[in-house]
């Protein structure tokens, strides 16, 4: 279906779009297109070696990984990890390691069995009241722990057209209340085919939510753009913003200010993180996280256990490690800043909490 022309952008709605971080005005910053710095993005082990000063193991050790694999990192993500430090937080999330080539019994390609619950292309429908449409398989990032790091992307949609019998699927079951614009990334789509996508889901009556899972904010932040937030507020559906921030480092210069857009429209902005061995399994870190989150108004809303996807057995943290973790949180957080613990169980009706 052809692409409907971007809504007239209010005056009222560039005000509040027009977010301030430390006195600095984002309609002011010249930024480059996201799509230039995604184009720029570092594909190279050995490039980010290079531009990290590490040593040359480090790239021997991600080689074969690599292949399987790849690496992509955009420059703003990478200006954040420390120089000659090969253990970084946001390095260890991204560089490829020879322990993914490492068989572990129970880490599987779909741990989650995402494959059942298919119901049309692109479509999937995992907990009643809410769909998810699997938008791309495109990515800013790849992040080595990711849970359909194996999923089979070249089935599902490319065309619009091609999205038809997901949004026939929808339209014929009016208990679905919400839909989740999953991937990939789906802010890799660009603003009109998005608005293309958002436009025809509200078309069905008997949406009423429209939810986002992205972690463009964090590593690719001039993604987050007037004409974007516009999309986004614009829409008769009720939009939430969930993105995917794993360590505190991460939130800081460009990313906090991007944030900081996406939460001073009014729009419901959430995070979740995984609990990654290494990375975040610190009361210390975490805390930091939540409190960093927070100033930026955005709710810490899901810390997850590791999904048993293979290829990431050396991410994992032991249950009882993640519980005492965050009863720990709750000593030093006020509730609403200490996230929920869960894990998510094939087949089960919700999200189960730990």
């Amino acid at each position: 279906m052809p692409s409907p022309a971007l809504p007239v952008v209010s005056p009222a709605i560039n005000s509040a779009s027009s977010a301030r971080l430390n006195g600095v005005d984002a309609t002011k910053i010249v930024r480059p297109a996201w799509q230039q710095s995604l184009a720029d993005a570092v594909h190279s082990p050995r490039e980010l070696a290079e531009r990290l000063c590490l040593p040359q193991e480090v790239v021997e050790r991600a080689a074969k990984a690599h292949r399987d694999f790849p690496l992509l990192v955009p420059e703003s993500f990478l200006q954040r990890m420390q120089l000659g430090n090969s253990a970084d937080p946001l390095l260890r999330q991204v560089m490829p390691a020879v322990n993914e080539e490492l068989d572990i019994p129970g880490f599987v390609s779909d741990a989650l069995e995402e494959a059942q619950f298919r119901k049309a292309p692109g479509l999937l429908h995992k907990y009643e009241g809410r769909a998810l449409l699997v938008l791309t398989g495109a990515c800013a990032i790849h992040c080595r722990y990711c849970f359909r790091r194996h999923y089979p992307y070249s089935q599902e949609p490319k065309r619009l057209d091609d999205w038809e019998p997901a949004f026939a699927a929808i339209e014929q079951d009016s208990s679905i209340h919400e839909i989740l614009l999953s991937g990939g990334d789906p802010l890799m789509l660009t603003d009109e085919r998005l608005l293309a996508v958002v436009r025809r889901l509200e078309q069905i009556p008997h949406l009423r939510r429209l939810r986002l899972h992205t972690r463009l904010p964090i590593v690719l932040p001039n993604r987050v753009t007037l004409e974007l937030i516009d999309l986004l507020v614009s829409t008769r559906l009720t939009p939430v913003v969930v993105v995917h921030a794993n360590h505190p480092n991460e939130l800081v210069t460009d990313c906090a200010l991007s944030l900081r857009q996406l939460t001073q429209t009014g729009l419901m902005v959430l995070n979740q993180a995984v609990l990654l061995r290494g990375i975040n399994d610190s009361v210390e870190v975490l805390q930091d996280l939540s409190e960093r989150l927070i100033d930026l108004g955005v709710k810490p809303y899901y810390l997850h256990q590791l999904d048993r996807v293979a290829g990431t057995a050396h991410f994992e943290v032991p249950e009882e490690t993640g519980l005492a973790l965050v009863t720990e949180l709750r000593k030093r957080l006020p509730g609403y800043a200490v996230p929920q613990y869960v894990r998510e169980v094939p087949g089960e009706a919700f999200k189960v909490p730990l």
